[in-house]
């Protein structure tokens, strides 16, 4: 998983997820090009098509500086997101005018590139208007992301190269009891509204809140900017920061943290709803509709993917049977139990579970060059995932590096519970998250040349974690999991997924308990409970968001296997990777489109 796709940029949330307040915005339709426009030379129309790109673009960094900052941009370091109800508002009425601006651009004649960045951006911005019906800013926190765990891990991705970082560092921590607060209001109309995350959900949400609000300056994740300076800072400005950013941590942002959690524990917890799905909610059905279409980017029901999930989990027991038979157990559940006792498949320390990750990682680097012509410049590293989450999240995170390659990407391994842990599904992770699964991905994307900088940065979950999962079957097909028990645990990964489906559409769409989605885990798995209770949560908290890693691979197979069929020994499996990723991340209607093209162009 991405950790971008967690909103952990605090303003990227809420540019994907805005809502309307007491004075609606409306969308405005979508206008056709004029005849004047139509007649405009292919070079001029080009032109305002791609300033009308930067136009966008710098208005969503300039409206999320968090994320500004993520990506390695330092104009807006003093600054965080406006989330008050009128910011929303505004968003949504400058982006009806990029709608009518960009549909008034006739893309007739254009190159394929630019009429497929006019395409993606127009959905993008109508996207963004449907999700407004939902209001999901009324529900911005829970225990898997949220502004209170992001400003956390903030300080982690800047980059402190001069005193100026570390003003502008300090500048932004003042402004943190402002956001809280109008978070907070934001919250409060949730209550009235009846837009509530479950309540147990949010129980976690207030430990999460009172660990932070009850460090010490000092030691705060707040703090980590000051353990080392750059060169280029004197000593003497040396203890001016650290007396002003332990100031700011003392007065500004500990007591936001221990206000935020006196409002969970006092209002907000005791009116989170009751039930797990999301079904529960105003317009339930609609949003989980929508969150699908969102999620997967194809055009299926709930139904429809419950099914789809039920027949790849039976797909994947018959080929984990086969292994299990060759290892001499009778079934999967005396192998499942045998796993879970044997002391050779968990760590005994956490840096043996890094170094698991690491060794892994490090393998598949020398066998990239056999299935793609582009490979990426940026780093890649093994890091231990935050502890302040840990508890809540799944068992490794990807973190993507800066675009200008100064900040690496980062494979974050959670260590919570280490001897629990299974040690045979880390060599699929360690493909999904770091290569070839996200970072190879996601570092393609940030490199090309070319494209308009959205397009290098843009997110679709069928996509971005479709590939990553179809990454851990590439492993198998170039000659790795030769160790049958990681080969049962790229298997289990698989059926991971295909669950996914079967119980993610389960609680929201018919009504299923937490308990039963436990239930089904344990009846067709091996995954440690501490695993099972972080992904239920996971699921029931974002809904929809898991059923793309399934059917985005499912997709990719699907698109493969045809081009296969269709080329014959023209077929050439570099050429369809790179085809694959050298636009960035597509919606899967689009990539099924273009490698339809692809082929028909292979075939000439």
């Amino acid at each position: 998983m991405n950790r971008i796709s967690l909103g952990l940029t605090g303003g990227l949330a809420l540019m994907c997820c805005i809502g309307v307040g007491p004075t609606e915005a409306q969308v405005v339709p979508v206008p056709l090009p004029s005849a004047a426009a139509a007649n405009e030379p292919v070079a001029a129309r080009v032109k305002e098509l791609n300033a009308l790109f930067d136009e966008i673009w710098q208005d969503k960094l300039k409206h999320s500086p968090e994320y500004a900052s993520y990506l390695g941009d330092k104009r807006y370091n003093d600054q965080l997101t406006d989330y008050s109800v009128k910011a929303v508002n505004a968003t949504l009425q400058r982006e009806n005018g990029f709608i009518l601006r960009l549909g008034a651009i006739d893309t007739t004649g254009l190159p394929d590139q630019e009429k497929l960045s006019a395409e993606l951006m127009m959905r993008s911005l109508i996207d963004d208007q449907e999700a407004a019906k939902f209001k999901e800013w009324e529900m911005p926190v829970n225990q898997f992301y949220g502004f209170h765990t992001d400003l956390a891990q903030m300080p982690i991705d800047l980059q402190f190269d001069s005193v100026k970082d570390y003003d502008d560092y300090v500048s932004r921590l003042q402004k943190v009891p402002k956001a809280f607060s109008q978070i907070t209001t934001n919250m409060q109309m949730g209550i009235d509204e009846h837009r509530m995350p479950p309540e147990y959900l949010l129980e976690k949400v207030l430990v999460q809140v009172q660990t932070l609000a009850n460090e010490k300056a000092e030691d705060s994740p707040f703090a980590l900017p000051l353990k080392k300076f750059p060169a280029t800072v004197s000593a003497a400005e040396q203890k001016r920061i650290k007396g002003e950013v332990l100031s700011a941590i003392a007065t500004d942002v500990l007591p936001s943290y221990q206000r935020f959690a006196k409002f969970l524990k006092v209002d907000y917890v005791p009116n989170g709803r009751k039930e797990p799905g999301v079904w529960a909610l105003p317009d339930g059905d609609a949003y989980y509709a929508f969150r699908i279409r969102q999620s997967t980017t194809l055009n299926k029901t709930a139904a429809e993917i419950h099914q789809i999930g039920l027949d790849e989990v039976k797909r994947d027991e018959a080929e984990m049977l086969a292994i299990v038979h060759k290892l001499g157990f009778a079934d999967l559940k005396s192998f499942n139990a045998a796993l879970k006792a044997n002391p050779k498949e968990h760590p005994t320390s956490k840096e043996q579970l890094l170094d698991t990750y690491r060794g892994y990682i490090d393998r598949m680097r020398p066998k990239l060059p056999e299935l793609f012509g582009t490979l990426p410049k940026a780093k890649l590293e093994v890091v231990e995932m935050p502890s302040f989450i840990a508890k809540d999240q799944a068992e490794a995170v990807y973190d993507q590096g800066s675009a200008d390659g100064k900040r690496p990407g980062k494979v974050e391994v959670n260590t919570y519970n280490f001897a629990e842990r299974s040690l045979a599904g880390v060599e699929a992770v360690s493909y999904h998250e770091g290569i070839p699964g996200h970072h190879l991905q996601i570092s393609i994307a940030q490199e090309l040349t070319g494209l308009p900088e959205f397009r290098k940065q843009s997110y679709y979950t069928a996509y971005t974690e479709g590939w990553a999962l179809y990454s851990e079957r590439l492993g198998k097909e170039i000659g790795f999991y030769q160790d049958p028990y990681s080969d049962y645990g790229r298997l289990e990964a698989d059926i991971w997924r295909a669950i996914r489906l079967v119980v993610d559409t389960g609680v929201h769409s018919q009504h299923w308990t937490r308990q039963q989605m436990i239930d089904y885990f344990h009846a067709h798995t091996a995954m440690d409970d501490t695993n099972i209770q972080a992904e239920v949560d996971r699921y029931i908290a974002w809904p929809a968001q898991a059923l793309g890693y399934k059917m985005g691979q499912l997709t990719i197979l699907q698109l493969r296997e045809r081009a296969k069929t269709e080329l014959g020994p023209k077929f050439n499996i570099k050429a369809f990777h790179d085809e694959v990723l050298d636009s960035g991340a597509l919606p899967m209607d689009i990539l099924e489109q273009r490698v339809n093209e692809w082929i028909a162009a292979q075939k000439k």
